[in-house]
């Protein structure tokens, strides 16, 4: 016959293999590199446009000051933030981040 002792000793052997094996596999994919990236806007020009440009050039972008800057990461956009300066370095403080849900639904918009 087994006891209630026993049936809760076996549960919690359950649960602790489960954290550790969820554990070695959150090891696992947390070494895996992204490639995180910055958009500030975009433009398309000639091939000859381009070979006129030189230093102090200006090139337009299609967004407008104060606009929100997009993050992609692996070329999926995650969020949305805007450019600040940290210790005299630019960094991205995220105003929107993308919901795993609208994530997924883009992600299926591409394959058709």
């Amino acid at each position: 016959m087994v006891d209630d002792n026993t049936i809760a000793e076996e549960s919690e052997e359950i649960v602790g293999k489960s954290e550790e094996q969820e554990a070695r596999e959150l090891d696992f994919i947390l070494d895996i590199p992204l490639e995180l990236s910055v958009e500030l806007g975009k433009t398309r020009m000639l091939v000859n446009d381009l070979l006129q440009l030189g230093q102090g050039s200006i090139i337009e972008l299609n967004k407008l000051a104060g606009e929100p800057l997009e993050v992609y990461i692996n070329r999926k956009l995650i969020a949305r933030g805007e450019v600040v300066v940290v210790n005299e370095k630019f960094g991205v403080r995220l105003t929107d981040v993308i919901t795993p849900i609208d994530r997924v639904k883009s992600l299926a918009a591409e394959d058709h």
